[in-house]
């Protein structure tokens, strides 16, 4: 079995889980989560916590409930404390405002670029240079965050653009003549 799925999910006072044949929910101060579970793999809750058995001893039963008990520890965690990513905007006249639902972006074009924000997805501009993307479901703030890096990402010569904060952009050396 695999060495994640031996951990069990430990389930805090606040969020409530519910397990069905084929889907588990789980619901909390942030939200509610559901993900649909796999037939090679047994869920079972016991006390305050959720411990994951292979079905049977095949390859695929295994790696699944190392990735389902990842899913659900992460879904656990979105609906109690949340997720975020930070991205950061370089270059002169390189600006962002969170308007509701929708994050305006002047990245250099001649026009701006609007980003419709998903359901669950928050985006905060504490700065004009600085966005924050919050949510409950790690892989659509992380969506989310890549799609708005893909507007305009780093180039190679100057390091212009939008990145991650903490992001390492190595530069390229211009031609010499």
């Amino acid at each position: 079995m695999s060495r994640v799925a031996n951990n069990p999910v430990i389930i805090p006072e606040k969020v409530d889980v519910t397990l069905n044949a084929t889907e588990i929910s789980v619901k909390g101060p942030l939200g509610t989560l559901s993900h649909k579970l796999s037939q090679n793999v047994l869920v079972q809750r016991v006390e305050n916590r959720l411990e994951f058995k292979v079905n049977d001893n095949s390859n695929q039963a295994n790696a699944m409930s190392g990735t389902l008990r990842a899913l659900v520890s992460n879904m656990v965690t979105g609906v109690t404390e949340g997720f975020e990513k930070k991205l950061a905007l370089v270059g002169v006249g390189y600006r962002a405002q969170a308007q509701g639902d929708k994050l305006n972006l002047t990245l250099g074009f001649s026009h701006p670029v609007v980003h419709q924000m998903p359901k669950g997805v928050k985006a905060e501009t504490p700065t004009q240079t600085e966005i924050i993307i919050k949510g409950a479901d790690r892989q659509q703030v992380g969506q989310v965050a890549a799609d708005i890096r893909a507007c305009r990402s780093p180039e190679p010569y100057k390091g212009k653009g939008v990145r991650y904060v903490g992001e390492q952009i190595v530069l390229k050396e211009t031609k010499k003549k």
